[in-house]
């Protein structure tokens, strides 16, 4: 119900102000003048450089949202990718572009609670999700994501971490924007990770990145709010408005951050490079 509450809004009203890949997370700036759909297409291909990937292996995408790792995955990677949602926008979305690029062989998609998949994969990536599990979830989340692995698998967790002790909880989002949601601080997602029995090889922290990403959402949505008027309201309007702009100003003052995790089932670093050159070469 929460994640329904958010993500099928409706994929019209994302179409308006996302980009081309419909990727509702933190992008990637690798240049000054990447453009967003660039940067978004840069985020996935970072996440899946650092996993070391390799062709023919099997990869499950914990919260898929509309499949552009997915299809990148299986296109430029090669990989068997799968992928679950809660969202029924995102999910027929994602079908309906496995069936135009024909992927049907090579990626998967299925409405699912990811405490409900079985099966082991050698990657597993996460981006966006743990924010919405709730504090109380919080190991099951890392436990689930340790069990999807193969002995020595790898997974790459992408989301919105606290660099600081305080709540989780932002009474405004909670009510009017992400029912249910809750951000960790970094102690905490280490804490679950290591009762996981997964050691971490990398961390990252993205926050500039996030806050770039979020500006040029904010800009996007401006040349659109008549129609976001028209189609939902004032009050919806303005309570978009708001929510874009506060979180661009939270990552800007550090408040909140968005950290990349590469785990591993096994000792740190295994089947991995002996240094970070390969995430780059």
């Amino acid at each position: 119900k929460d994640i329904q509450s958010h993500y099928d809004i409706g994929n019209d009203f994302y179409k308006l102000w996302l980009d081309g890949t419909m990727t509702y997370s933190c992008a990637y700036f690798e240049h000054d003048d990447d453009t967003l759909k660039q940067a978004q297409l840069n985020k996935v291909r970072h996440i899946l450089n650092k996993l070391a990937t390799q062709p023919g292996k099997r990869l499950l995408d914990v919260g898929s949202g509309w499949g552009t790792l997915l299809f990148m995955a299986a296109d430029e990677f090669g990989l068997d990718a799968t992928g679950i949602t809660l969202s029924q926008e995102q999910y027929d979305y994602t079908q309906a572009q496995i069936k135009q690029r024909h992927l049907e062989e090579k990626v998967h998609v299925q409405l699912k609670d990811y405490r409900e998949v079985t099966g082991q994969f050698d990657y597993v990536t996460s981006v966006g999700m743990f924010e919405h599990v709730g504090k109380e979830n919080l190991g099951l989340y890392f436990n689930k994501i340790q069990a999807f692995l193969v002995p020595g698998g790898r997974a790459l967790i992408h989301g919105i971490t606290g660099q600081h002790e305080g709540a989780g909880v932002d009474p405004f989002i909670n009510q009017y924007i992400f029912p249910g949601g809750y951000i960790p601080n970094v102690a905490e997602n280490l804490k679950h990770i290591m009762a996981a029995k997964l050691q971490f090889s990398d961390i990252e922290p993205l926050r500039r990145h996030y806050q770039k990403t979020l500006e040029i959402w904010y800009h996007n949505y401006q040349q659109v709010e008549q129609q976001v008027v028209k189609s939902y309201g004032e009050r919806f309007d303005r309570m978009w408005q708001l929510y874009l702009q506060a979180c661009a100003a939270a990552f800007e003052a550090g408040n909140i951050d968005v950290i990349q995790y590469l785990l591993v089932k096994a000792p740190s670093g295994t089947g991995l490079p002996m240094t970070r050159h390969y995430i780059y070469d």
